[in-house]
């Protein structure tokens, strides 16, 4: 392609031998066109890096698409509520949509979309395909993940927090009280904040002096059931340990539960640390000690974002990381 030839829909169709509307067809995630011929004009958009062209016409329409893999839990609510209060501060409002999977939004999403008009895309700890980004982008769409389930592709606009660091918080605050034995639950094994936490937590015991114990570390879904599980199967190690660190709040809420069910007193028998400070935790019995994560900070810094970058503006940077942060209360005690 001459480097002095402007990016149309005429020269995608010329160079992917397909009409004009067929182009079009894709832009806007309509269903009728084969997949070959699909998958061919999204690589040529995403090659030749197509945006629409804006027109007089296309003023703002005030709305933010909200996008989740799931919502049934408390932590989604914090994300909602950030999203939602920097909407609300710029004139806009959210409209939510729940996949029901981590696989990313898909043509159906697309068509739905193509269906409103919006402002930008913000995607909540789910993954992104590089044909969903063209054509985002080809629609001359801002959109930004919140909490990437896998590490985003180059050029992709992210928010999340320093999880490494929680993790290693969280575990370091265990060590100080004198625990040697500390069980880890994380969340889902192919998220990046998992591996993160996960090598915090193997840093703080490395630095310590102490091995890695595989035994120690369970696998769970960050949700209160797999929190119970996990802690139960833990727990019956033939040396069990003192102290649990679980990868959400909700699983260290499953974790308290399994410990009163087995006659033990938390922190007394078993120091709990869990992770993200929901509003639930101060009211937990006892006070769960936790790591806070920012997340309706994270929500507001990506709903700003792709709101701004609407009005043509281009961030400073593309991975952005908040600042996590020790929460200490009751559920961890000095090792007796």
């Amino acid at each position: 392609m001459s480097a002095k030839r402007r990016v149309t829909i005429a020269l995608i169709a010329e160079e992917a031998g397909v009409s004009i509307p067929t182009v079009s067809k894709v832009i806007n995630g309509r269903p009728e066109v084969a997949p070959a011929t699909r998958h061919r004009v999204e690589r040529l958009l995403q090659e030749h890096g197509y945006q629409r062209r804006i027109s007089q016409d296309d003023t703002p329409a005030g709305l933010v698409d909200l996008v989740f893999a799931e919502i049934e839990s408390p932590w989604a609510m914090e994300i909602v509520r950030g999203a939602e209060g920097a909407a609300h501060e710029a004139g806009a409002s959210v409209v939510i949509s729940v996949l029901h999977t981590h696989a990313g939004p898909g043509r159906d999403w697309l068509e739905r979309l193509a269906a409103r008009r919006t402002d930008g895309v913000v995607i909540v700890a789910s993954r992104l395909s590089t044909g969903i980004q063209a054509q985002l982008s080809a629609r001359s769409l801002p959109f930004a993940v919140v909490d990437p389930e896998g590490e985003p592709a180059p050029g992709v606009i992210s928010v999340g927090a320093t999880n490494w660091n929680g993790g290693l918080s969280a575990t370091r605050h265990l060590l100080e009280l004198g625990h040697r034995r500390i069980g880890m639950i994380s969340g889902l094994s192919d998220m990046l904040c998992s591996q993160a936490r996960i090598d915090g937590y193997r840093a703080a015991l490395e630095t310590a002096g102490l091995p890695v114990a595989p035994e120690l570390i369970r696998r769970g879904t960050f949700l209160v059931e797999s929190g119970h599980d996990q802690a139960h199967a833990l727990l019956s190690l033939d040396d069990p340990p003192t102290a649990i660190f679980a990868h959400s709040d909700l699983m260290a809420f499953g974790v308290l539960e399994a410990a009163r069910q087995r006659g033990l007193r938390v922190p007394e028998d078993l120091s709990v640390v869990g992770f993200d400070d929901l509003p639930l935790a101060s009211s937990a019995w006892p006070p769960l000690t936790t790591v806070r994560q920012p997340l309706q900070e994270m929500a507001a810094l990506a709903t700003r974002t792709v709101l701004a970058m609407g009005h043509g503006e281009v961030p400073e940077t593309k991975r952005v990381e908040l600042a996590t942060e020790l929460i200490v209360r009751e559920s961890t005690a000095a090792y007796a």
